[in-house]
């Protein structure tokens, strides 16, 4: 019977494969464009296949980039987080925003040319981690290519902004979600999906760059056995799990970093943690291949090539989704083709791009969860406090569950032979609960007894241990050449230019260039809202420009009051912004911030009911409306919600789904009417001892 189910996998696979690809592009944006892409133009994510983003324009410089100013900028409608990088090819400035929307500008003026929504349902949100975010799109041959939030792969006629074709990529469109920007690699657009936190099984596929037809599908985790295994790769990392790990779907989603590479014919890329964080509540030990990993497969079909696993049973949500780069390295007096990487676990690590095999890894911020990386096989000896499920004990560690350096770019100056890497130092209490429900974010570590209590001295020591940086790292003498500290974590990703300067935008709403060999800063415009998106360069009849996004919002809103004092503004006023020299462009006059007084009604709950609130909070709510109840300004802040006065209209949102056409979708399958009134009980104690502190 094994035989015959591994027969049936086998034809599947080799069917998928077996489908006839259309040719490469020949006009329009080629794979050779891509590759050596024009001196002006940005045509994919990290700008060209290595995805270095690195700019080799010098017009703006060091010496000049002080005369920099607004040229144009563009108001978007929607106000989620922004973390696009935007495209620019023949005059043509392509974008995606919140939502996956895509719109077209002139590159020189700003007028916009067209504009494309593709209506996703705001009850998508639901299940995703991480806000309505799309993190931008792809351009080939006539098309631009956005993967919506609800799964769809979408293709887009460049000239015009109509639709060419969409297909739902995603298994299901419950537990899978797409934020990420497809890659292009031989006539195929490269898509993974988000959802390690749900039923999600992690895969990267491949589209027909003409058809959208899939050509072929690699699982990062195994299925269930006895249904048996698409390929050898899989029965392999069958063994390193244990458990009935399918039934959670296994994680390991490919939710970002896509990299091709010509010179090896080899698809990197980075996956997610394994499902459910906590070990214990799905009986899984063992290193739980392929999550947490760098894999690597061949661009034509699709078959493993090699992997790297950078944290081995992960139990602390430390993706390996940051973005991968391709560069030629001088290690030990020879030129090497490497592959970097630096995830959210804090090691910044160079492997051999042919066969993967580990060359270095060095911390590049405080880690506790390993005690060492092996000099020879990479593998982390593991500190025995960090396994929180076998202590039971509250672990504090080093990175959080944002990491050292997640998706928010870096980049590489083969100038300086410097990687530039925005730093979070942002530590997390992990605590192991075992009543885990799958699909229930919060309760995957039991959240609530963690967060921090209403006392100004708790909440003051929390936040003095929250920081950021941007970090110039040589990835071959493998330390820190210069670091610029922040106040806070979540600082935009990093552009790199010839003219010797690194571009940033910072959760504060400052957009700054330093110069890159020394880190001085040389250069800032007040943007109005927190950044996190990367800038990128192009230029134009002989005049260079810079672009980004502004727009706050993302994960860091989990963290509630934190994430507003130590990283930024409560607001979010999404824009374009485009820069060059001698421009003097002004922004409209912000509109001021909001500072509402805290008015609850008083607690009259039980306490029973206020500790069964909270707990139902960290599990259904937290993950958006923020920690402790107050939230990061994104999304509104519940403690100042008029539901507090009635249990009746808590209700007909959280139960009737009366407010569902802005994302705040009905609960009736998890919460009860009672299970509503308890979470108002709760938000009515915070209210309360938020307002005896003096907050608000």
């Amino acid at each position: 019977m094994r035989l015959k189910l591994l027969a049936a996998a086998a034809l599947l696979t080799l069917a998928a494969c077996g489908k006839s690809p259309s040719p490469p592009a020949t006009e329009g944006v080629t794979d050779a464009m891509i590759a050596a892409a024009p001196e002006g133009e940005w045509l994919s994510y990290g700008r060209d296949y290595a995805e270095q983003r690195f700019s080799p324009l010098t017009q703006i410089s060091d010496q000049n980039v002080g005369q920099l100013g607004l040229a144009w900028s563009a108001d978007l409608d929607t106000a989620r987080g922004q973390e696009a990088t935007p495209l620019m090819h023949d005059g043509v400035l392509y974008i995606t925003t919140a939502w996956s929307m895509v719109k077209a500008y002139d590159a020189r003026t700003g007028a916009l040319k067209w504009s494309y929504d593709p209506k996703v349902p705001r009850e998508t949100l639901v299940r995703v981690c991480c806000d309505a975010v799309n993190r931008g799109a792809a351009i080939y041959g006539d098309k631009v290519y956005v993967a919506a939030l609800d799964g769809r792969l979408i293709a887009i006629d460049q000239k015009s902004g109509k639709e060419v074709w969409s297909k739902v990529v995603v298994p299901n469109q419950v537990d899978y979600a797409i934020t990420g920007a497809p890659r292009i690699a031989k006539g195929k657009v490269l898509i993974g999906s988000a959802g390690s936190e749900y039923r999600a099984r992690g895969y990267l596929a491949a589209f027909d760059a003409q058809t959208g037809d899939e050509l072929w599908r690699f699982q990062t985790v195994p299925g269930n056995p006895a249904d048996g295994f698409e390929n050898e790769a899989m029965e392999k990392a069958a063994k390193t799990w244990t458990g009935k790990w399918w039934e959670f779907g296994g994680g390991g989603t490919v939710w970002d970093s896509i990299t091709y590479d010509p010179k090896t014919n080899l698809v990197y890329f980075g996956t997610g943690n394994a499902e459910p964080w906590n070990p214990k509540t799905a009986d899984r030990a063992g290193d739980s291949l392929y999550t947490s990993s760098i894999v690597a497969v061949n661009a034509d079909n699709g078959e493993y090539a090699w992997h790297y696993q950078e944290t081995p049973e992960d139990r602390w949500d430390y993706d390996s989704n940051a973005q991968i780069m391709v560069a030629d390295l001088m290690l030990d007096g020879k030129s090497t083709h490497v592959v970097m990487h630096a995830p959210k676990n804090g090691v910044f690590y160079v492997l051999d791009a042919k066969t993967g095999k580990f060359l270095t890894g060095t911390p590049f911020t405080k880690i506790t969860w390993a005690s060492s990386i092996d000099p020879v096989t990479g593998r982390p000896n593991i500190n025995p406090e960090a396994r929180y499920e076998q202590t039971g004990k509250m672990y504090l560690g080093s990175p959080g569950i944002y990491g050292a350096h997640t998706w928010h770019p870096m980049s590489f100056s083969p100038k300086t032979g410097l990687v530039y890497i925005p730093t979070n130092e942002a530590p997390f209490a992990y605590l192991a609960d075992n009543a885990f429900e799958p699909g229930s974010i919060g309760m995957q570590l039991g959240l609530a007894p963690v967060l921090t209590p209403a006392d100004k001295a708790a909440r003051g020591a929390v936040r003095a241990m929250l920081s950021g940086a941007l970090i110039a790292w040589d990835p071959v003498a493998r330390k820190e050449v210069w670091r610029v500290p922040f106040e806070g974590p979540s600082n935009g990703g990093t552009l790199a230019t010839a003219g010797n300067l690194v571009f940033q935008g910072t959760a504060r709403g400052e957009f700054v260039a330093y110069s890159a060999d020394k880190g001085a800063k040389l250069w800032s415009f007040p943007a109005q809202t927190g950044i996190i998106a990367a800038p990128m360069s192009y230029s134009l009849d002989g005049e260079q420009y810079v672009a980004i996004l502004v727009g706050w919002g993302g994960l860091w809103d989990l963290f509630g009051s934190v994430a507003a004092d130590k990283s930024g503004p409560t607001r979010n006023i999404s824009r374009l912004l485009v820069f060059k020299l001698g421009a003097v462009g002004k922004l409209p006059v912000a509109p001021p911030m909001a500072d509402r007084v805290l008015d609850p009604p008083p607690l009259t709950g039980k306490p029973n009911q206020v500790v069964r609130g909270e707990a139902l909070y960290a599990r259904y709510c937290g993950v958006c409306h923020g920690g402790e109840a107050i939230s990061g300004g994104m999304v509104p802040d519940l403690r100042h919600s008029p539901t507090l006065n009635s249990g009746d209209a808590i209700k007909s949102i959280v139960i009737g789904g009366a407010l569902k056409h802005n994302g705040m979708v009905s609960f009736k399958e998890a919460i009860s009417g009672d299970d509503a009134e308890a979470v108002r009980h709760y938000l009515i104690k915070r209210a309360n001892e938020d307002k005896a502190l003096g907050e608000h």
